[in-house]
């Protein structure tokens, strides 16, 4: 069954390749979604997939890139919005 998360991750998260990373993480895991900065310094990624996939991959945010600092990740469970094209980074 098909799950799908919105997370926001502050910290030292800009600036780091979070966002590249994110992306290598996703398409290990063969996630759909995005990820992006958002001006106030944290970063927004979309994710779905199979729900243990989409689990994984909130987990990895926590810890991040090499070097990423995370001080907390905001998980909210939302509707799929159907099929998407793969992962992608948005600026």
């Amino acid at each position: 069954m098909e799950k799908c998360v919105r997370c926001v991750v502050s910290g030292k998260v800009q600036g780091v390749y979070f966002r590249i990373f994110t992306l290598e993480e996703a398409e290990r895991l063969h996630l759909s979604g995005w990820v992006r900065n958002l001006p106030g310094g944290e970063v927004e990624a979309f994710i779905c997939g199979p729900g243990e996939d989409v689990d994984q991959m909130a987990e990895w945010l926590t810890t991040g890139s090499p070097h990423s600092r995370v001080d907390h990740v905001a998980i909210t469970e939302v509707p799929s919005p159907g099929p998407l094209p793969g992962f992608t980074v948005r600026s």
